[in-house]
């Protein structure tokens, strides 16, 4: 009994980073996963990914069940967070993100646009969560 309900725990996982994969993968916005590891602040981990965005293309509306530090390695991005004016960061420009604030990033430059995003995030949850009502403007 107790293999079965390990295996069915192991799929329920599974399947639920891949549909955090799924939700997280966006027409002209690739993201590459770095580093995935425990802290010693129980209950969290930190998460290191890299997102490239096409010129003109923006990761929709969305928010993460922890604090995120954009940093920008090329390009030009523009953040809109719920409730503030637009920041626009260039390469060597950083942003902090508070948990569950509900925000978009656009490459508003020419050319291909990336930030390394690090998130402190809570163990076992989605990294992205996609947001549909009182979502920011683009």
């Amino acid at each position: 009994m107790k293999a079965v309900q390990f295996i069915a725990t192991a799929v329920l996982i599974v399947g639920g980073l891949t549909l955090d994969m799924a939700q997280s993968q966006q027409p002209g916005v690739k993201r590459t996963d770095l580093l995935r590891h425990d802290l010693s602040i129980p209950g969290r981990d930190v998460v290191q990914v890299r997102v490239d965005f096409a010129p003109g293309v923006a990761f929709p509306a969305h928010k993460h069940p922890g604090e995120e530090i954009a940093y920008v390695i090329e390009g030009l991005l523009e953040y809109q967070l719920d409730g503030k004016p637009p920041v626009m960061l260039k390469q060597g420009e950083s942003l902090f993100i508070p948990a569950g604030m509900i925000h978009t990033a656009k490459n508003v430059g020419t050319g291909n646009a990336a930030e390394l995003a690090t998130y402190i995030v809570e163990k076992g949850k989605p990294l992205v969560a996609l947001e549909q009502a009182n979502a920011p403007p683009k």
